[in-house]
């Protein structure tokens, strides 16, 4: 039986001898399918291959995790180390023995949480690859599941999953959206796990909100106000994106006035400079 991965998305697909004819995620319209045609991988494919799992430190306690090259979306998985165990976000869609042997080597995950279904990546591989630990889906997401695992269990709201990390459903790009609170982060100021729910711009001082990146699809002003202010009543001052992007100190009130912002210009507030 072979471990399936979409190479679009590069989530997880049952294992079995071949692989679905179409990816479900990609053809939904948040996402799409290559004009070329739907096409998969698998983590044994990519083993041979030489593809790796490159783990940094981002600051202390945090590690971003990168497959090299990319698979996928590419997105960066989080690595969030506190004394009682470890949370592993926004999981990448390549894993190895390797790989898994250096997060084992920070003490492990205790459990995965991916910020939506576009970054459930290899999610129930690596729970195996960790010695089996849960992987938490929103259960407002749970039809988006493609590889159905006993490690996955559904919840919804906010959850305290470590003393000091929270993780939140607000919505927006997903109904089950979900970001991620660490009241340690950024030397005790607090660290907010964004996903792409909320999106850092290049010059860290703005962010945006979308239904499709991909597509550009926009959400509403009234989405975009109920997304901030669910998020806004959280405490951190900094946000790391999934991508690598961060905003890198007040960004509660950047997400305000980036909220602000998008919701003038889709309302038609500064239809008068176009």
């Amino acid at each position: 039986m072979t471990q399936w991965i979409c190479s679009t998305c590069a989530v997880e697909s049952p294992d079995a001898d071949s692989p679905p004819a179409l990816c479900a995620i990609c053809t939904d319209e948040r996402q799409f399918v290559p004009r070329t045609g739907q096409a998969w991988t698998s983590l044994e494919q990519m083993s041979a291959s030489g593809f790796r799992l490159d783990l940094r430190e981002v600051e202390p306690d945090l590690f971003g995790i990168l497959s090299v090259p990319p698979v996928g979306l590419g997105q960066r998985s989080l690595l969030v180390r506190t004394e009682v165990g470890n949370l592993l976000w926004d999981p990448t869609g390549f894993v190895d023995e390797a790989g898994a042997q250096q997060v084992l080597e920070l003490g492990g995950a205790s459990l995965i949480v991916a910020s939506h279904p576009h970054m459930y990546g290899a999610q129930a591989a690596w729970s195996r690859a960790l010695g089996g630990v849960p992987v938490l889906v929103a259960e407002a997401d749970r039809a988006w599941v493609q590889r159905p695992d006993p490690a996955i269990i559904h919840w919804t709201g906010d959850l305290e999953v470590l003393p000091g990390v929270t993780i939140s459903t607000v919505g927006g790009h997903f109904p089950g959206s979900a970001v991620a609170v660490w009241k340690r982060g950024a030397s005790g100021r607090g660290v907010l796990l964004a996903g792409d729910t909320i999106f850092p711009g290049p010059d860290g001082n703005w962010v945006t909100f979308m239904r499709s990146f991909a597509n550009t699809i926009p959400l509403s002003a009234a989405v975009v106000d109920r997304v901030a202010n669910a998020v806004n009543r959280l405490t951190f001052d900094r946000l790391y994106g999934n991508f690598g992007g961060v905003i890198p100190s007040d960004a509660r009130g950047v997400i305000r006035r980036s909220a602000d912002r998008y919701m003038g210009w889709v309302r038609g507030d500064f239809d008068h400079l176009t």
